[in-house]
């Protein structure tokens, strides 16, 4: 059915009217966060990492009157907490980022200014920003300039950031809001306070949550620019032309590894702990009683550990039932359970009954065939996300006046923290001498950590040594025969 353009700009004008302000959107997408599952997750994943499983919840129940479940204190509750998050994690961090990272560009100077840049407080900050990642199945890195006017960046709980893509592939940020908790005090009462960011390619702006939606944070200054510069003697704001925040992912689904094996750790705490639970309750296990002279049970329980004995009628007796444990399944379940955690997780079991001596090459390369493939997606993630973080660092050089260095070529290299056979490694180098180059023979050596500064002590050798011994081999000047 056709419309006259009158009844099409009734319409537009009405939609208008009922549209939603900016803080209405941004209260919308708070709402939804803090109640979100990807949001639990990361919490979750976080938990799990510094131990704190849902094993340490758990209290010892019976079934009580009316066959509801109730609460007892004077039965073991044995809570076993296995890190095998926490060891899953850093094994994956300490193995990708553990090394320094190795920047290659053909330019000199440039190289200079990455090295500086990308030096030991950045790789520190990087390798948190892989710990954070793999918890929470992605981290958050904020570009700014400090206090001294120094490019700077800081990592940001993941679970503080609202993303707002703009495509599917979740690789370009249209804005990003940040929602996070502070303390303050209202005379000698503290109290938490939620601030609320949003930041796009037009500056950002500053809210205080409450109840009643968002109020402008006046302290904080209600709208600013991305950062301020002094030109022609006064301080003005400037922005990026993107918005300064760089996500790095674990993968492309951005799931926590803690979502792939939190069941399987869960089971194998409570299966654990189950069993030493009954371990601890299996002295004071079933008894018989015959003809008991008393009545309260728990005064019978307590003769027995006080004093060792219970007075009985003349034909009574007390018997006792064991239980039995089935060792045998328990630890077959468990041994399988452990076995899944790393297959799903993703990781190196080292397990002596299968590395009896030191493996070969090849060996090593199975045992870590999980490890490099998890490894290489986190890879593949991180090189983009500090391709993206190396346009606000090429945008910092462009506008400082130091150098246009956009269209230059820049290559990451992660260098893995394997355990390798080293005599191999340095006898493949040595036959490659002459089919690859000296840098990335150098490169790949076990015993270097940094290349350029390798390089360059190969060349003062090199120098010194044409010093000392370049007249070797020459022809006596004359022609003559020496007396």
């Amino acid at each position: 059915m056709s419309q006259t353009t009158a009844e099409l700009i009734q319409i537009i004008e009405a939609g208008a009217k009922s549209a939603m302000s900016l803080e209405q959107i941004i209260k919308i997408q708070i709402d939804e966060w803090l109640h979100s599952t990807e949001r639990q997750w990361m919490i979750t994943g976080q938990r799990y990492y510094i131990s704190d499983h849902d094993i340490l919840q758990r209290k010892r129940t019976v079934i009580g009157e009316g066959g509801e479940l109730v609460e007892v204190t004077n039965l073991a509750n044995n809570k076993l907490v296995h890190a095998f998050v926490r060891k899953l994690v850093d094994q994956k961090v300490g193995y990708l980022l553990g090394k320094p990272l190795t920047i290659q560009t053909e330019n000199a100077a440039y190289l200079d200014l990455l090295n500086d840049i990308f030096n030991k407080s950045f790789l520190r900050l990087l390798k948190n920003l892989g710990k954070e990642a793999v918890n929470k199945g992605k981290a958050w890195l904020h570009v700014y300039y400090n206090e001294e006017g120094q490019l700077s960046f800081k990592k940001i709980p993941s679970e503080e950031i609202i993303p707002l893509w703009r495509d599917a592939a979740h690789t370009e940020l249209d804005a990003a809001i940040r929602v996070y908790d502070v303390e303050a005090y209202e005379g000698t009462t503290k109290k938490i306070i939620t601030k609320v960011e949003f930041w796009d390619t037009s500056g950002v702006r500053r809210y205080v949550l409450s109840e009643g939606g968002l109020i402008p944070d006046v302290e904080a200054g209600e709208f600013g620019s991305h950062f301020t510069a002094i030109q022609d003697g006064q301080e003005q704001g400037f922005n990026w032309e993107r918005v300064p925040f760089v996500c790095f992912k674990y993968n492309d689904e951005e799931i926590p590894l803690v979502q792939v094996i939190k069941s399987l750790v869960d089971d194998y705490d409570v299966k654990t702990s189950d069993n030493s639970n009954n371990l601890e309750d299996l002295p004071n296990s079933i008894y018989v009683v015959r003809n008991y002279d008393g009545q309260d049970l728990g005064e019978f329980r307590r003769n027995l550990s006080v004093y060792r004995a219970v007075k009985v009628t003349d034909d009574g007796g007390v018997d006792t039932l064991s239980l039995e444990i089935n060792v045998e399944a328990f630890r077959t379940h468990i041994e399988q359970l452990r076995k899944d955690i790393y297959e799903f997780g993703r990781g190196v079991l080292f397990d002596i009954d299968r590395v009896k001596s030191a493996p070969s090459g090849v060996a090593l390369k199975f045992l870590y065939a999980d490890l490099d493939m998890d490894c290489n997606i986190i890879e593949t993630e991180f090189q983009a996300a500090l391709e993206q973080l190396l346009w606000f660092i090429n945008t910092h050089l462009t506008n400082t006046g130091v150098g246009d260095f956009s269209n230059e070529t820049v290559e990451f290299i992660f260098n893995r923290d394997i355990i390798i056979s080293e005599s191999d490694v340095i006898s493949d180098i040595r036959n490659s001498v002459g089919i690859l180059s000296e840098e990335t023979l150098i490169a790949n050596h076990p015993f270097v950590t940094d290349v350029q500064a390798e390089l360059e002590r190969i060349r003062r050798e090199r120098n010194t040594d044409m010093v000392q011994f370049g007249h070797l081999g020459q022809q006596p000047q004359g022609g003559g025969e020496q007396a």
